[in-house]
């Protein structure tokens, strides 16, 4: 993958990523790729939605409570009749599969990643 251009910290600054801690899961049946409706409490910031492709390497089961790390300040963004309100991190592991990014030890919902 080619490296995205330069981009100022301050740029850096406008994205808001938090961790948030999974609530919900359920199936989402009308996303064109396999996928999941996740609920994820971000502490003080609120309750959010977002879609999530992983069902490949995670049941429903194993993401409740998981915590995750998310940019809670995009726009809402429509998939399918569901709108996503938050962007879950992750990256693709060899198999093109996407792996959740996480903190190593429980952190406060809301907690602002620096």
């Amino acid at each position: 993958m080619d490296i995205k251009p330069i981009i100022s910290y301050d740029d850096f600054l406008k994205l808001d990523l938090r961790i948030g801690t999974i609530i919900a899961v359920d199936d989402f049946p009308k996303a064109h790729k396999s996928s999941y409706r996740l609920s994820i409490n971000f502490g003080a910031s609120g309750i959010k939605k977002s879609s999530a492709q992983i069902t490949h390497l995670y049941t429903k089961k194993q993401l409740l409570n998981k915590q995750i790390i998310a940019v809670i300040n995009f726009k809402p963004k429509q998939i399918a009749n569901f709108f996503s309100e938050c962007l879950v991190l992750g990256v693709a592991d060899n198999q093109q599969r996407i792996v959740l990014l996480k903190t190593n030890a429980a952190t406060l919902n809301g907690t602002q990643v620096l």
